[in-house]
């Protein structure tokens, strides 16, 4: 998909005083280096190891998120009814890095990019917000992480991504969390919103429970709400928040590879992160598998875009305190 189409102006967007808005919410554009000296830097990565059968299918999604959104660029500093304020308060800043060149016949090459990228702006001070790009991405982003203390990882999928390999490749979107488990740094493993069928066979599962992974189902979700993913997360825990958008019920993100019904709400999403956000530091946020083609009205590209910018306005109101 050519990326203007991502870009077009509508009337909405004049009403709220932007015709086009080529980052995200139209904040500041900067370069990585520049990035690291805010306090919130957004990049794209469009993918890091796709499988030959699929290939790079969330590509666009990066821009498609930021255009989902950009009609209310115009209106970033008005009263966020989800944060209960602005996005940004006074003295905290965030800034949109752009995407990083990725090559689909480049791998190892991608994985380098986006662990560069995450560390510079980590390095800086800077909290990294990543717009994936399939769920191959947030293995390179965890990687930067390392020699900077311990972690805990919070997963909201439809999926448990713990098979070892598939299609002879182990850095795909299916062994995210596995990796992730071999990690040193990583010492906890929260994973909500697993249902139905996917790629993981009843060993995987078993691995996963064996390394100590704490699974909130989404029908225990819609049974018994997200209390018990939060009682998971330590207090004062440093989290990095990664989400597939499988991981919302298909009737709010709609465009996904793999959908399945009956997976979390919007309101359910929002609530795990401000909880999250209560009793834990927010180290970095990625959200993956958004499939802009399969997308309806734009429905799910605003959605994923409005948890982007929850994510953003709560790392800023840790940032501000």
């Amino acid at each position: 998909m050519p990326a203007d189409q991502f870009r077009a102006p509508s009337q909405l967007g004049a009403i709220y005083g932007v015709t086009t808005a080529a980052t995200f919410l139209d904040l500041p554009s900067a370069t990585l280096a520049d990035g690291a000296n805010a306090n919130i830097a957004i990049f794209g990565a469009a993918t890091a190891t796709p499988y030959p059968s699929v290939g790079a299918y969330c590509a666009d999604a990066p821009q498609a998120i930021r255009a989902g959104i950009a009609n209310w660029a115009g209106a970033r500093d008005h009263m966020d009814f989800d944060l209960g304020g602005r996005m940004l308060p006074d003295g905290v800043n965030a800034v949109d890095c752009g995407d990083l060149a990725i090559d689909p016949d480049d791998a190892a090459g991608n994985r380098v990019k986006i662990t560069a990228a995450a560390r510079a702006l980590l390095d800086g001070g800077a909290v990294p917000v990543v717009l994936g790009g399939d769920d191959s991405v947030p293995i390179p982003l965890f990687q930067a992480f390392e020699g900077r203390g311990a972690f805990t990882v919070l997963q909201v999928d439809a999926h448990i991504d713990w098979r070892d390999e598939v299609q002879g490749i182990r850095l795909g979107l299916s062994s995210t969390m596995r990796r992730a488990s071999e990690m040193g740094w990583i010492e906890r493993i929260v994973q909500v919103g697993a249902r139905g069928t996917g790629s993981a066979r009843v060993a995987d599962f078993d691995d996963a429970r064996a390394a100590g992974v704490i699974f909130v189902t989404a029908r225990e979700v819609a049974a018994h709400g997200i209390q018990a993913a939060l009682d998971a997360i330590p207090s004062g825990a440093n989290i990095l928040i990664t989400i597939d958008c499988d991981g919302l019920d298909p009737t709010i993100i709609p465009g996904v590879i793999g959908p399945a019904p009956g997976g979390l709400s919007y309101w359910q999403t929002v609530e795990l992160l401000r909880g999250v956000a209560q009793r834990a530091a927010i180290a970095a946020f990625d959200i993956d598998e958004f499939m802009p083609e399969r997308d309806i009205q734009q429905q799910g590209a605003l959605a994923a875009a409005r948890l982007v910018a929850n994510a953003i306005g709560l790392i800023a109101r840790q940032r501000a305190r």
